[in-house]
């Protein structure tokens, strides 16, 4: 499935890489895709649909992890064959790139493991494009070296690097929008992730906590600044997610939100 381009697109619009946290269902995903196929068509947005077919990070042992990984990654292929989008997935071991990559169109490199040369380097052998995201450990301007482990591989990989905000003490998040004109002169579009960007991660309650009144917030700035794309997840109704419910935006939600960011685009380009 070819790639919408990411950057500069006949609508002057941003894409947008959107869809919920976790695989949970069939039902829920193609629900899902669907109104947002709906909603970015109608606004000219490019967009991808993503899905983690497994969340390797979780908090506590007996959190929520995953239907099972083919089962998930096949639901991933039918919403993109269905609606004929590119879709997206994160993998955590270098031993899994290849077998994510029969079934999507982008693979996303988490951002606790953005410096792992192996996970790189297989996600660029695949000839998929990589998303690879921001550490929250790091500033923009070493995220040259990731990109750089892509392309010796993969000399001509499309890559986009996206900011999912910087650690902030114990258990915070804080977005420096330096970091995106940083990475923009890697050469690469450079997404934001509206969501992640707002977790409170490792809180006592074994749960991961967020804040996502400010998902708009963070987007509207991402936009004015010149972010090429963003990353939002979203889910018809985060209080019962399995995965990172406290930090999604309820689906109902977006396109309001997406209408605003649209004439926050064309007023400054």
């Amino acid at each position: 499935m070819k790639i919408p381009k990411l950057s500069h697109t006949d609508s002057g619009n941003f894409f947008l890489i959107a869809g919920p946290c976790a695989i949970e269902s069939r039902e829920m995903a193609l629900e899902i895709a669907e109104k947002l196929v709906a909603i970015t068509g109608r606004l000219r947005i490019p967009f991808i649909f993503k899905g983690s077919y497994r969340k390797a990070n979780r908090t506590k042992l007996n959190s929520f992890t995953g239907i099972g990984d083919l089962l998930a990654l096949e639901i991933l292929k039918e919403v993109g064959e269905t609606f004929s989008v590119p879709t997206l997935t994160d993998f955590h071991e270098s031993h899994e790139a290849a077998m994510a990559a029969r079934y999507v169109d982008v693979l996303q490199i988490p951002a606790f493991l953005c410096r792992q040369t192996d996970m790189l380097t297989a996600a660029a052998q695949t000839g998929k494009v990589v998303n690879i995201k921001k550490g929250q450990f790091m500033l923009g301007d070493s995220m040259a070296f990731a990109v750089e482990k892509v392309k010796s591989v993969h000399p001509d990989a499309e890559i986009f690097l996206t900011d999912r905000g910087n650690s902030f003490g114990y258990g915070d998040l804080i977005v420096d929008y330096r970091n995106l004109p940083m990475m923009q002169a890697h050469g690469v579009p450079v997404v934001m992730d509206c969501t992640h960007s707002l977790q409170q991660p490792n809180q006592a309650s074994g749960v991961t906590g967020g804040k996502p009144a400010l998902i708009a917030t963070i987007a509207k700035a991402a936009i004015a600044v010149g972010a090429d794309g963003l990353f939002i997840e979203t889910h018809p109704n985060p209080s019962v997610a399995k995965s990172d419910g406290a930090n999604m935006l309820p689906l109902n939600e977006l396109e309001g939100l997406l209408e605003k960011l649209v004439r926050i685009r064309k007023a400054i380009f």
